[in-house]
């Protein structure tokens, strides 16, 4: 029997593993997994190679859990390990075997399905148990040992009577603040987070249950086979192994498949996105050799790109040592570079392919094409021939082809091209049909993104100034050189601003605007740039301007015979009741119209018919 101390570089390395170099506890099921997997491997290629001639057997990796022992067992049957190998990778914390071993046999045999680099995995175990025992027999033929340690650096080596090759380890959990590891419940749900799609086939068995181990994962998911192979059933099955509580259909995907100047695969799907942003994000899964890494793919891939679903696995994106968290370097770039172009090419092949079918998905991707050209000029340029701007008419153009149907009647005197715009064709009705009227064209653009994306759009396309149909009288928002006079004096405006203030909140302020006869008497406007800058830092998370309350014009139209007659009204009753109706048919026009000024509205236009 050998004794001795773990060899470390530092004056005890255990406490810092269990306090700070794995974020989260539960990580220790997915290294010890990890390792059970390099020694299936690290197996089959010396079998491959003719080191090994013994049969290979079952490889199946077993996850073992005695609640009533309290213990979890990790058992493979790879390569097991020697007493010399125990002492070497298992008590000279930090040397790895995985590394030792891709060392040895570089150029020889595909060395990147192995999973751990650090040699510091199978010491997460400590975090949660209070003992651990390694039984472990080597495919060499040596004797089998045994080996065990309490979490101090003290440790026993021992031979042991195992006559089955491969390696157990047994972790030995009796801490009241890892009792969650003794619970069937907990143990799938960790196996079915970060181990669901690893390269050889996992059991879980409760000891002193009578039903067989299950299965867990998925040793070939599709983004590991040759695209040629799938057919279109295949990915949309993966993306419900992937989301198995998600019911609507991704509009399509787009499979990576790289091998140079960098290992990249994965599959990408095009949800049909939603306008709440936040809940679309950490949807994509980040894998390192078929072993899940994170949800959070800050930096791999581009914001924007954050919106997508699937699975993004490559060795070449660096871990940190408990490979929890990215680190950057130039292959991240590289990578998240190659998946923007990829993710660009679909959606310009799309468009180009069947604009008819780009069309109808149109209201499903937009926000997601919106965001990108926000997000990244580079995408913006790209973007240019295949983003679509859609008419309340429900017409489509890119934005070459808007520019051309509407800049020889919706240029202003100024020389700029006006883009009229709605939120709502609903809610912005009246403006829109008024709008028309005239032969303007109007868009709906109702995204959250909007006043972003408008601010963008007004610096990529020259001349150009986008405003909601809503935010000012048409002979302002698309301002021609001729100009009406007004029928009112100064004096006269003077004298019923006052009286239309009483009937607005302290929000709104009154101006007057000489317009057609023809057009509405009062109206209700919100100017352009305090909405658009209200909106746009409402995404951003709110701050000072959220804060503040909106602000509105109530327009008056000085032509209006309605005007002139609740001016010269002189029963100041009447005059009031006039100028009321006036304003709150303006107010309920922007179903501003609320509350118990609705029912007297309302009232008193059934006594008017009574």
């Amino acid at each position: 029997m050998q004794t001795g101390s773990i060899h470390v570089q530092s004056e005890n390395i255990f406490p810092i593993i269990k306090k700070f170099l794995y974020s989260d506890h539960e990580i220790f099921l997915r290294e010890l997994v990890s390792n059970a997997v390099d020694a299936t491997q690290k197996l089959k290629t010396l079998a491959s190679l003719g080191e090994f001639k013994g049969e290979t057997g079952d490889q199946t990796i077993e996850v073992i859990l005695d609640p009533k022992a309290k213990t979890l067992t990790f058992r493979d049957r790879g390569v097991g390990m020697t007493d010399k190998e125990v002492d070497k990778y298992i008590n000279q914390i930090a040397f790895s075997g995985a590394e030792d071993f891709l060392k040895k046999y570089k150029n020889k045999a595909d060395g990147a399905t192995m999973i751990g680099h650090f040699g510091l995995g199978f010491y997460s175990s400590f975090m949660v148990a209070e003992k651990v025992e390694i039984f472990t027999k080597s495919f060499k033929r040596a004797k089998a040992v045994r080996w065990e340690c309490d979490g101090s650096p003290q440790y026993t080596l021992e031979d042991t009577n195992r006559t089955e090759r491969g390696t157990d380890i047994v972790l030995h959990i009796t801490q009241e603040d890892a009792k969650e590891f003794l619970e069937p419940a907990r143990i799938r749900e960790l196996l079915n987070k970060y181990c669901k799609f690893m390269p050889v086939p996992i059991t879980f068995k409760v000891a002193g249950e009578k039903e067989d181990a299950e299965a867990i994962n998925n040793p070939e998911p599709a983004w590991t086979k040759n695209p040629s192979k799938l057919e279109d059933k295949d990915y949309l099955d993966f993306y419900r192994e992937l989301y198995p509580h998600t019911f609507e259909e991704p509009l399509f995907h787009i499979h990576l498949n790289v091998d140079y100047p960098f290992n990249l695969t994965g599959i990408l799907y095009f949800p049909k996105l939603k306008n709440n942003l936040e809940l679309q994000r950490n949807k994509i899964q980040l894998y390192c050799n078929q072993v899940f890494v994170t949800d959070n793919v800050e930096g791999v891939v581009p914001e924007f790109l954050a919106l997508l679903h699937g699975v993004i696995d490559s060795p070449d994106i660096p871990l940190n040592v408990s490979r929890s968290y990215l680190q950057s370097d130039a292959n991240v770039k590289k990578i998240s570079g190659h998946i923007s172009k990829k993710v660009t090419d679909k959606l310009e092949e799309m468009f180009k392919a069947d604009r008819a079918d780009f069309e109808k998905k149109w209201d499903d991707i937009k926000i997601f094409i919106e965001y990108g050209m926000i997000a990244d000029d580079k995408f913006m340029e790209r973007a240019r021939k295949f983003a679509l701007l859609k008419t309340t008419d429900g017409k489509y153009y890119t934005l070459d082809e808007y520019n051309d149907l509407i800049k020889g009647l919706q240029t202003d005197k100024d020389n700029k091209v006006i883009y009229l715009y709605a939120a709502s064709a609903d809610a912005q009705h009246a403006y829109i049909e008024a709008a028309k009227e005239r032969g303007y064209h109007v868009l709906i653009l109702d995204s959250p993104l909007t006043g972003h994306f408008v601010g963008k759009l007004e610096g990529l396309i020259e001349n150009s100034s986008f405003v909601r149909v809503d935010s000012n009288t048409l002979d302002k928002l698309i301002h021609k050189d001729d100009s009406l006079p007004s029928k009112l004096s100064e004096e006269q405006q003077g004298a019923l601003k006052p009286i239309l203030e009483k009937l607005v909140p302290s929000t709104f302020s009154v101006v007057f605007e000489n317009q057609q006869e023809n057009e509405d008497p009062i109206s209700v406007v919100q100017p352009e740039f305090m909405r658009r800058m209200k909106e746009m830092n409402a995404v951003g998370g709110g701050g000072f301007m959220g804060s503040m309350p909106d602000s509105y014009q109530l327009v008056v139209n000085t032509n209006h015979p309605l005007i002139s007659k609740i001016l010269v009204e002189t029963d100041e009753d009447k005059q009031a009741e006039l100028a009321r109706q006036a304003t709150d048919l303006a107010l309920l026009r922007q179903n501003m119209l609320k509350g118990e000024a609705l029912t007297k509205f309302i009232k008193r236009n059934l006594a008017a018919i009574s």
